[in-house]
């Protein structure tokens, strides 16, 4: 998927558990990666791109992700899609978050309570960076750093995943869409098919949004309406915040900040 991928366990977990949460994640994405990538010619989705397939005849995964994506287009009212606006079926837009839910389903089926995935900046936790340390309590939430879109050195905020309230309906996941890390990659919705395609689902334009964090209970959620509100603009992240609990933190074109209150906290 052309990002990176890092796994943190306690500093009190065995090299064991380690070796075998890293190999667990690394075989996901590689699979997913293999089916889903745009960017291998030989990827089951490059074949549906190149019309060599039809989607009826398409493996069970790519139809269930697709059917996914197709009901996140209607909840989102357009904003978000997973067809691009030259036609191509794109499904950038959720495979990621996708990939990181069933990684974080995989290390708690190892018995792995206490971790925190990130891959390319968007962040999934279970239970403490604290837990099993000597004199540190396993209450502690993990902490996620949003870089400053306009320098990449700085942190604009930080927001608490995880800790002694994951049991009780806390954020666990944080997702960041915007054109900072990779271009202007979101077309704008309802952007014809002259305009440009992208590696997310959304609009190329000139976006209300440099930069849209969202932290959500999941991992999917938390990433497609970071998407869609920098494809749909205000009226999304008024759509979003009144439709799902969420919070968000979003960058203006300008640098101006716009965040609910729990960013604001």
């Amino acid at each position: 998927m052309g990002t990176v991928v890092s796994l943190t366990l306690p500093s009190a977990s065995g090299a064991d558990e380690l070796v075998a949460a890293t190999a667990v994640v690394e075989r996901l994405f590689a699979g997913l990666d293999e089916t889903f990538s745009l960017y291998r010619a030989d990827s089951e989705a490059s074949r549906l791109a190149r019309a060599e397939i039809k989607l009826p005849d398409a493996s069970g995964e790519m139809r269930r992700l697709y059917a996914d994506a197709v009901g996140w287009r209607l909840l989102t009212e357009g904003a978000f899609t997973p067809e691009r606006p030259d036609g191509v079926l794109d499904l950038s837009g959720i495979v990621k978050g996708y990939a990181i839910q069933e990684a974080g389903t995989s290390l708690l089926a190892l018995g792995l309570r206490d971790w925190c995935l990130n891959a390319g900046g968007d962040v999934l936790v279970s239970g403490s960076p604290g837990a099993g340390s000597p004199g540190s309590g396993s209450d502690e939430p993990w902490r996620a750093g949003i870089v400053d879109p306009q320098d990449r050195r700085t942190l604009i905020a930080g927001y608490p995943l995880g800790g002694a309230n994951s049991a009780n309906g806390a954020n666990l996941a944080l997702a960041t869409s915007g054109s900072a890390e990779r271009g202007d990659h979101i077309w704008a919705a309802g952007a014809g098919a002259g305009a440009g395609a992208g590696a997310a689902s959304g609009v190329r334009g000139a976006p209300a949004f440099r930069q849209v964090s969202v932290a959500a209970a999941d991992i999917v959620t938390a990433d497609v309406l970071a998407t869609a509100i920098v494809a749909g603009g205000m009226p999304m992240l008024d759509r979003a915040t009144d439709g799902w609990n969420i919070e968000v933190l979003a960058v203006q074109a300008g640098g101006e900040l716009l965040a609910t209150p729990g960013f604001r906290r």
